[in-house]
């Protein structure tokens, strides 16, 4: 992430690397949140929240300081950069996760593909390619028209996430969905829902291949407190088409519940 060039300066300094990632400096985000704990106890913090993963979604360096101290400092992601924001949980963090995604639109040029996309996923993003193709007709519409629009494009946003990490990723996108039905508490059943719609899809029991992973594991002489660990994820994560089932039926339940991936729901 050297080579670091400002391309935005509002909120919080915006920089992109030489290969195009755009990143934000830990302090600088920190600054602008306005937190009021110390820096390095914030970051910490937030890394672990986020499970954010260190030459992935931010790289740790030192710098010099004005009096010729080393500082540690952290470049961040914006993916990851928005998600911390979004934990701060107030109208400052709201602020800055929205000029995060004002940016981001601005300097987006990327196509989404859809040939990977499940049935349902690729029938909506059809739906969303005609809706487009009618936008600049109706940007005189009422109200109601003008908030159908607002929802094409969030569920557009959805459709076109890029779930490498799809663990984590997936993760985000449930918590998202337990607090637009009122908060976290909601994680275990939402988790559980997305789960079911996996095995009557796939045809597949999940806690018979997690139980399968367990006996293997201990006849290998792994010891308790891993094997007690595992969990559907494991199962899932053993097998590539269990892994591309999971995220379209999260990205399903994601624009089923109203997610919008565009600003916090707080």
């Amino acid at each position: 992430m050297n080579q670091l060039k400002v391309i935005e300066n509002e909120l919080v300094p915006l920089y992109e690397t030489s290969t195009g990632e755009k990143v934000v400096y830990g302090t600088e985000l920190h600054n602008a949140l306005e937190v009021k704990s110390n820096y390095r106890e914030w970051i910490n913090r937030r890394i672990s929240d986020c499970e954010a993963i260190e030459n992935e979604d931010f790289q740790g360096v030192e710098i010099s300081t004005a009096s010729g101290q080393k500082q540690k400092q952290h470049i961040i992601k914006l993916d990851t950069a928005k998600e911390m924001a979004m934990l701060e949980r107030n109208e400052k963090g709201k602020e800055v996760r929205r000029y995060f995604i004002s940016v981001e639109k601005k300097y987006k040029h990327e196509v989404i593909e859809t040939k990977n996309l499940s049935p349902q996923l690729q029938l909506m993003q059809g739906i969303l390619d005609q809706l487009a193709s009618q936008e600049a007709g109706i940007k005189q519409a009422n109200d109601t028209s003008q908030k159908a629009l607002e929802t094409a494009e969030s569920i557009k946003e959805v459709v076109g996430l890029q779930l490498q990490n799809w663990r984590k990723d997936s993760t985000t996108l449930i918590n998202k969905i337990a607090l637009k039905l009122g908060g976290y508490e909601n994680i275990k059943s939402i988790r559980e829902e997305s789960y079911k719609a996996l095995e009557q899809r796939i045809n597949v029991s999940l806690n018979t291949r997690v139980v399968n992973i367990k006996k293997n594991m201990a006849l290998n002489g792994v010891c308790k407190s891993k094997i007690d660990k595992i969990n559907q994820l494991d199962a899932i994560e053993k097998d590539k088409k269990l892994i591309e089932a999971y995220v379209a039926i999260v990205k399903e339940m994601a624009i089923r519940y109203g997610v919008d991936v565009r600003k916090e729901n707080t």
